[in-house]
């Protein structure tokens, strides 16, 4: 198997060598195309933008925002447990890159992701020489892992996940050898639950590097909410405060038609109604707000800082970063990428850790977990609906069933406290056990 592995990861290097110039050409389109930062693209490359700081220093990856709020409140226990520790966090998309940077705690050194090529690699960690890498979720790039192995630098993968399309396709006999040889590189994989634990141990990643801690999606916490965004959001509050409001979150193209039409039913009942809609990207926001105008809908679009009028209904987040504080704004969220075949579901803790009614559609992906563990923790806490007319028919419920909708927010409040306990000193432990102890032994936690 590992002589297999070799042969496959030699393939993989050569190609990712050939192709390399023509990879550097999709970065610069994607640049053209505003994709790439103007300036910082090069990073891309492996090319630094800051300096390395003298000191061990601890290399964070996570490819869009989601994967990045997760690894910070990891960060920020690994800075106050290490205080001389350097952190580099990297990311892939500009659009987590436009959120984290205007946050993130200033002695966190933000820098875009290289790409796997052998190059780009290489000039990346010859840089910054890392002591150890701790990757995010599912980042498994061989070039990556096996320069990093070769360089002596340990590796962890946090809140580690397959999903079954990648499973089924790493399982085979061609990518398995490769796969197995890659989880050999690390020290430590912590699976976000104890399926996706059973799947690393079937593409033959070493048990005894697999430990549980918890997802680490339900410790995500705000990350420096300016001054400016905090009074916004309560001026937000001040004007729903008379008004019957429930939000549509993280919706994902196609799911907009169902929350428009629940909209329209729930309007019929309760004429002082607000939807609050919260598109996945922030384009597909502007493009539902200018139908609805185009239709004869009062819509408030964020962006514009508009005043709600008294004819005011519906209300569309075409902002990043904001979600979590949005979630204390209403008493009810319907989470979106689960209505729609073929999405997988999102993050339903941040609207749990805001005590509101939750409700999901069927389609939640690798979020299942997070559902199940919700529901055993409390069957109220998360209630899952077929469809339109189901979810219809649960809102009217909610709006109209004081007693209900008070019982289901305490219900997800509670089971969200419940299962995020924990879980950052828990991960600690297992960074500190497996990585740093490893890693840099001169360095002494507190």
């Amino acid at each position: 198997m590992m002589k297999n592995g070799l042969a496959a990861y030699k393939i993989y290097r050569a190609l990712s060598y050939g192709v390399s110039p023509l990879i550097r050409l999709h970065l610069r389109w994607r640049r053209f195309r505003g994709l790439e930062h103007l300036q910082r693209w090069p990073e891309r490359l492996g090319h630094p933008s800051q300096p390395r700081q003298p000191g061990p220093l601890v290399w964070f990856h996570a490819v869009s925002l989601g994967e990045g709020m997760i690894a910070i409140p990891v960060i920020k226990h690994c800075i106050q447990k290490m205080p001389h520790l350097n952190i580099l966090l990297t990311i892939t998309t500009l659009s987590a890159f436009e959120v984290l940077r205007k946050r993130l705690p200033s002695e966190i050194i933000l820098q875009f992701s290289p790409v796997d090529t052998p190059a780009s690699i290489s000039y990346f960690l010859h840089y910054w020489k890392p002591n150890a890498i701790v990757l995010m979720e599912s980042e498994l790039w061989p070039n990556l892992i096996m320069d990093a192995s070769k360089n002596g630098i340990t590796l962890a993968l946090l809140n580690a996940r397959i999903s079954e399309k990648s499973f089924n396709i790493w399982s085979g006999s061609v990518l398995l050898p490769l796969i197995s040889l890659m989880f050999s590189k690390f020290s430590l994989i912590v699976p976000l639950s104890t399926e996706q634990g059973v799947r690393f141990q079937l593409l033959q990643a070493p048990p005894y590097i697999i430990n549980f801690s918890g997802d680490l999606k339900y410790v995500i916490g705000d990350i420096g909410v300016d001054e400016s965004s905090r009074k916004s959001i309560d001026n937000l509050r001040l004007q729903l405060s008379h008004k019957q409001v429930w939000m549509a979150s993280s919706i994902h193209r196609g799911e907009e038609e169902i929350i428009l039409g629940v909209h329209t039913v729930l309007m019929h009942l309760q004429p002082n109604i607000v939807t609050i809609i919260v598109p996945r990207h922030p384009q597909h926001g502007r493009e539902i707000a200018k139908k609805l105008e185009r239709e004869g809908h009062n819509v408030v679009l964020r962006s514009q800082h508009e005043r709600f009028t008294p004819e005011t209904n519906i209300y569309v987040v075409d902002t990043l970063g904001e979600l979590r504080q949005l979630y204390t704004l209403t008493p009810i969220a319907v989470i979106g990428g689960s209505f729609v075949p073929g999405l997988s579901g999102h993050n339903i803790s941040e609207a749990a850790a805001a005590g509101c009614a939750i409700l999901t559609g069927r389609h939640v992906g690798h979020f299942s977990h997070m559902v199940l563990e919700m529901q055993q923790s409390n069957p109220l806490s998360v209630l899952q609906v077929s469809g339109r007319v189901e979810l219809e028919n649960s809102l009217i419920e909610l709006f109209t069933n004081t007693t209900l909708l008070e019982t289901r927010r305490r219900a997800a409040k509670e089971a969200f406290c419940m299962l995020s306990s924990d879980i950052v000193a828990n991960i600690w432990s297992l960074l500190n056990f497996h990585i740093f102890s490893r890693s840099f032994t001169e360095t002494k936690p507190h």
